[in-house]
C-alpha cells in the first residue's frame, strides 16, 4: 500500500521566515531572537507583532505608527458584536470568536494585495482584542465596552475584559503570555486557516477556519484539560495517589505532559511557571492548583521524562491565567490562547500567499471495494 502520512506528521507544507523549533533542546525562536530573550527583555506584545509581520524589530517610530494601526481595529462594527449577543452565554468562547469572524468575513471587503496585507492584518489584531474582551463579558454577563487603549494591547485587553485596572504583574503575565503564544510554526489550527486561505479567502475567514480547529481539546484546550485535571485531584496531599491510580495504573494520559515537537521541557513552559509562581499566593483557587502542579511536574518527570515526556506549555498557562482573575468556564483559556496566536496565523496566511502560493489540495489513497454494478432499488434482494 501507498505509504501516507497519519496526522501529516514530519511533512512539510511551506518555507518560512518566522519560528523555529529544536524540540531536542527546547528552543523556540522566532525570526532569530529566542522567546526567553523576548520576555525576559520586556519586548512588548506589538513589538513582536511588528516583528512578525515585518520581518524584524521596529524603531519608536514604527512601533508608534503600527500601534495605531491595531488600534483602530479597537473599533468593531455593531453586527459583529451582535454576533455574540445572540449566542446563549453558555457558549464555547472560541465559538463566540469565530461567530464574530465570520460576520466580519460576511461584511467587510477583502482582496490580496501586498499592498495593504500587513496593514489590513494590523487591524485584524486589533479587531480580536475587542471581541475576545466582550466574548469574555458576554459570558460573564457585562455590558460590552470598547478597549480603552492605555498602556499597551496586554493592559488594553485586562482593562477591557475585567472591567477594572490590572496591577503591573497581571500586565507583564499577560504580554508574556501573548508572546509565548504567538507562533509554533504549524500546529493543526495554523494548518486549517492555511487551507482556507490557499483557496484566496479572505483572512477572517482563515481566521474563523484557524478558530474551529483551536476549539478542539487536543489542540487549544489543553490548558482548560490541565486545569480540569487539577481539580479533579483535588489536594496537594492527593497527588500520589491519584497519579498511581489513574497514570501508572489507570494509563490515562497526564495532561499538559508531551508535545508532538519537544522532547525536553517546553521552554514556553518555564516562563509560564515562573509567572504561576509569583502570581497565584494572590488567588486562593489559583494557589491550591500550583501547589497540586508543583507535586505532580516533580512526579511526571521522574516517570516519563526519560522518554522525552515533559510538561508543555498548557501545564503552567492555566494558573496564570485564573490567578490573574479568568475562571475555568466556556472554553475561555483557549480563547486567550487565540488573542495570541492570531498574530502567527496571519502572519503565515501572508507568508504563503504572498510567496508560495498553491491550492492545498492533497490526495488520500483508496481502500474501498473495487468496481460494482448498480442495481435499482427494486431489484435488490
Amino acid at each position: 500500500m501507498e505509504r501516507i502520512s497519519r496526522g501529516l506528521e514530519d511533512v512539510d507544507i511551506k518555507w518560512t521566515r518566522l519560528t523555529t523549533i529544536d524540540g531536542e533542546r527546547g528552543i523556540l525562536r522566532y525570526s532569530g531572537y529566542s522567546v526567553e530573550d523576548l520576555v525576559n527583555g520586556g519586548a512588548s506584545a506589538e513589538e513582536i507583532q511588528y516583528l512578525f509581520l515585518n520581518g524584524e524589530l521596529p524603531r519608536e517610530q514604527e512601533l508608534r505608527d503600527f500601534s495605531s494601526k491595531v488600534e483602530r481595529g479597537y473599533h468593531v462594527p455593531a453586527h459583529v458584536l451582535s454576533a455574540i449577543s445572540n449566542l446563549p452565554r453558555s457558549s464555547d468562547a472560541v465559538a463566540l470568536q469565530m461567530g464574530a469572524f465570520a460576520a466580519l468575513a460576511a461584511s467587510e471587503r477583502f482582496k490580496w494585495d501586498k499592498t495593504t496585507d500587513r496593514d489590513v492584518a494590523a487591524s485584524t489584531i486589533g479587531n480580536m482584542l475587542t471581541i475576545t474582551a466582550n466574548v469574555y463579558r458576554h459570558v460573564e454577563g457585562m455590558p460590552f465596552t470598547e478597549p480603552d487603549p492605555r498602556g499597551g494591547y496586554a493592559t488594553a485587553f485586562l482593562r477591557a475584559a475585567l472591567g477594572r485596572e490590572p496591577t503591573d504583574e497581571e500586565s507583564k503575565a499577560m504580554n508574556a503570555a501573548l508572546i509565548l503564544y504567538m507562533d509554533h510554526e504549524v500546529p493543526a489550527s495554523t494548518t486549517a486557516g492555511l487551507v482556507v486561505v490557499s483557496t484566496l479567502s479572505d483572512m477572517y475567514s482563515g481566521v474563523t477556519g484557524a478558530l474551529a480547529a483551536l476549539k478542539g481539546p487536543l489542540h487549544g484546550g489543553a490548558a482548560e484539560a490541565a486545569i480540569a485535571q487539577f481539580a479533579e485531584i483535588g489536594s496537594e496531599d492527593s497527588v500520589e495517589k491519584w497519579f498511581q491510580e489513574n497514570i501508572l495504573s489507570g494509563r490515562r494520559r497526564l495532561m499538559g505532559f508531551g508535545h508532538r515537537v519537544y522532547r525536553t521541557y517546553d521552554p514556553r513552559a518555564r516562563i509560564f511557571k515562573g509567572f504561576a509562581e509569583r502570581l497565584a499566593p494572590r488567588n486562593p483557587e489559583a494557589y491550591k492548583y500550583y501547589r497540586i502542579a508543583l507535586k505532580l511536574e516533580e512526579l511526571g518527570i521522574a516517570q516519563f521524562g526519560s522518554k522525552g515526556i515533559y510538561p508543555n506549555t498548557d501545564f503552567w498557562s492555566g494558573i496564570v491565567y485564573m490567578s490573574i482573575g479568568f475562571p475555568l468556564k466556556n472554553n475561555i483559556y483557549t480563547s486567550l490562547f487565540a488573542l495570541s496566536r492570531i498574530t502567527g496565523w496571519l502572519a503565515h496566511f501572508i507568508e504563503y500567499v504572498e510567496e508560495q502560493h498553491r491550492l492545498i489540495r492533497p490526495r488520500a489513497v483508496y481502500t474501498g471495494p473495487g468496481e460494482r454494478r448498480f442495481i435499482p432499488l427494486a431489484s435488490r434482494s
